[in-house]
């Protein structure tokens, strides 16, 4: 089961790096960059429940919290030019 899981998941991860590579606009590419970091997140829990490690939750989520505030943080330096 879990191998299924993860070659789906992968799968996913190329066709969303297809977009981010093929992306008419830089919004596009940030959601996709977005959307790979989540889909490593998935792959990060899957590990942690196969060999019962249940930190490995733990670093799933700061790994979902970095990588939603760096892509706010990119959307907002992208519109406004500045951080502040």
């Amino acid at each position: 089961m879990f191998d299924i899981a993860t070659v789906a998941v992968i799968l996913a991860i190329m066709l969303t790096l297809y977009r981010a590579i093929k992306g008419p606009t830089i919004y596009d590419r940030v959601l996709a960059g977005n959307a790979i970091g989540t889909k490593a997140v998935v792959i990060l829990v899957l590990i942690g429940f196969v060999y019962g490690r249940p930190h490995f939750l733990d670093l799933a989520l700061v790994y979902t919290l970095i990588n939603f505030i760096a892509t706010i943080a990119f959307l907002k330096y992208r519109e406004m030019g500045r951080l502040d």
